[in-house]
């Protein structure tokens, strides 16, 4: 679901095409001046230039992997772990990559924000996930990543005894975009099989390795240094709302209340629950501002049963007027359908007719599905089994402890009708055991997000659980386990856009950091350079194991390319048939052709069909 819209100033906030534009503009100003020294003969021997990338060449640190080298079965052996992780990591990637492009054909629908050609690059500003604040871990970790998995390709060299010509780095201006090994070709065609193999792996295998070794200690000891500052944590603010004009920002926190101390988000909510009307805010504990409250939409669903916008304000309630959540819920009361008079951002003033419960998907082939016989369609829930129902939040813990084959009771509203059913729940896809109404929830109260003040919350301490720190996730047992963490830090660049939580983390950079303090042991280095530490081991961990995996994709010239090249001739080698090398060459680009054709039709039919 699209909760968000340009109505709100959120944190951290991205620049768009206007400076893809002057990076483009950049890059061919870089080229030109590149093309203008070669042309002067003025660049020395050991720079070459591929377009606008220059590499440096370099043969110095082949006696260092010489030294390095020594145990060579200890490497062998890691290098042969490596390849039975790059060759798993290879048919999983191929058979997603096949099954997303399939999917992409057979039932296009319009492309998300993670899909857009720009999210593809790694470049912060650039891609919508990364913003400008995450440069210097961002970097860090890709120089780190380079560096390992380019010396490990080295370092095999020698253990395999394949010469090398030269190393080096690549650069678009001061970008490092790459890092390189030049095997001594004849050397390298003389190595049997299996040590080529082994030496296109042991890059991955390096990555993999430090993605383990980065997470582990911001896991730990970083992490469990890190504690949620006090107050409620504001990630956005809707423009033109109570808190907009009161000078609230984005990355501020609220600590307390007509003098009263907040301790965290929800304390803020109910305090402003108890409170009655105008209240003056403590912001960072520093400075204090009166807030007028009015009730606004900082959230909403498209086209949403209530018909609201982010941005709206709801005046009245079948004409009590209403200022705050307390007066909207005591306005509806029991009322399943209440008229809303609402002030548009435009200035235009509606009234409309709106059933208030938890907006919901129907999802196909689910349990209410199958006894309503709608299918994606909204269906407002106003009472669960003859309890009443105003926000998802009512309904969830109605629903836990629920098991399949359970039987509740529904009442609400699909299309404007009031409906009734008996519901047999189903499984749970997600969670083995637990009952499943076959629904996809949406945010509050008839898919819109109210607030008095016009602020959304910045989920801190779920994201510090996620990273490591004290407390209880959302996310249950996945954030239980070392590997659970790690699949979820990855998904924290983008959790705002796939709606799992509201914000998407970058970081403690951008006005985040506010939100934290450091404790015990290592707060003699202070909250700069534990929250640096932090950045660093985060974007190191996390651009290390995309590329790993980028490597492993099974087409040329990447790793997982050679590695399938080297596999198929071993392959073709045991087969009693006279095997060409034309055999090898035809697997080979097949499946790179596969695989080429289905991450651009994953990237680009969504929008073209659906368009």
């Amino acid at each position: 679901m699209d909760h968000g819209s340009p109505a709100v100033v959120s944190l951290p906030e991205l620049f768009g095409s206007e400076l893809l534009t002057w990076i483009l503009i950049g890059v061919l100003a870089y080229w030109l001046g590149i093309i203008a020294l070669r042309s002067a003969d003025v660049l020395p021997d050991f720079v070459g230039t591929q377009g606008p990338i220059l590499t440096f060449h370099t043969k110095r640190g082949r006696a260092f992997l010489d030294w390095l080298a020594g145990p060579k079965r200890f490497w062998r052996a890691w290098a042969n772990l490596g390849i039975g992780i790059a060759l798993v990591v290879m048919a999983t990637m191929f058979v997603f990559l096949l099954l997303a492009g399939l999917s992409a054909l057979t039932s296009p629908q319009p492309s998300s924000a993670v899909q857009q050609p720009r999210n593809v690059l790694v470049i912060p500003g650039v891609n919508d996930f990364l913003p400008l604040s995450a440069t210097p871990g961002i970097v860090f970790g890709l120089l780190v990543g380079l560096v390992v998995h380019e010396g490990g390709h080295g370092l095999l060299c020698r253990v395999e005894d394949i010469d090398i010509e030269s190393m080096g780095v690549a650069m678009l201006a001061i970008i490092p975009v790459g890092a390189f090994v030049e095997p001594d070709q004849e050397s390298s065609n003389a190595a049997s099989r299996g040590s080529q193999t082994r030496m296109f792996a042991a890059g991955v295998t390096n990555n993999f390795a430090i993605t383990l070794v980065a997470f582990a200690l911001l896991f730990g000891p970083i992490a469990g240094s890190i504690a949620v500052a006090p107050g409620a944590a504001i990630g956005g603010v809707t423009s033109g709302s109570p808190a907009d004009e009161a000078g609230i920002e984005p990355g501020d926190r609220i600590t307390a209340v007509d003098g009263e101390p907040i301790a965290d988000n929800a304390a803020l909510a109910d305090r402003l629950e108890a409170s009655g009307g105008d209240v003056t805010v403590e912001l960072n504990g520093e400075r204090t501002v009166p807030v007028e409250r009015s009730l606004f939409v900082t959230a909403a669903i498209p086209d949403g049963p209530a018909g609201l916008e982010i941005g709206d304000t709801i005046v009245a309630v079948d004409g009590t007027d209403v200022s705050t959540e307390r007066d909207f819920y005591e306005a509806v009361g029991d009322d399943e359908v209440v008229t809303l008079t609402v002030d548009k951002a435009d200035g235009d003033r509606i009234e409309r007719d709106a059933p208030i419960g938890a907006a919901v998907e129907i999802i196909p082939d689910e349990a209410l599905a199958s006894e309503s016989g709608h299918a994606d369609k909204r269906f407002v829930i106003t009472h669960f089994e003859g309890e009443r129902i105003y926000t998802y939040g009512d309904l969830d813990p109605l629903l836990d402890g629920r098991e399949p084959g359970d039987a509740v009771s529904l009442a609400g509203y699909v299309d404007g009708d009031r409906q009734e059913y008996e519901v047999t729940l189903g499984e749970n896809p997600r969670q083995s055991g637990d009952g499943f109404l076959g629904i996809r929830a949406s945010p509050g109260v008839s898919g819109a997000e109210l607030n008095d003040i016009g602020v959304q919350f910045y989920p801190a301490e779920e994201y510090l659980t996620i990273l490591g720190g004290d407390g209880e996730s959302r996310f249950g047992a996945i954030t239980d386990t070392f590997f659970g963490k790690i699949g979820m830090a990855l998904m924290l660049p983008v959790f705002g856009v796939v709606g799992a939580l509201p914000f998407n983390f970058a970081g403690f950079a951008g006005g985040i950091q506010n939100f934290y303090h450091v404790q015990g042991s290592l707060g003699a280095l202070g909250d700069g350079t534990v929250f640096l530490l932090a950045n660093l081991l985060f974007w190191t961990g996390w651009i290390n194991v995309q590329l790993g995996f980028f490597n492993c994709i099974p087409a040329f010239p990447l790793d997982g390319g050679h590695i399938l090249r080297t596999s198929t001739e071993a392959i073709v080698a045991r087969l009693p048939i006279d095997a060409t090398r034309g055999m090898v060459r035809m697997v080979t680009t097949a499946v790179g052709l596969t695989m080429f054709i289905s991450f651009l039709t994953m990237l680009f039919a969504p929008g073209l069909l659906a368009g």
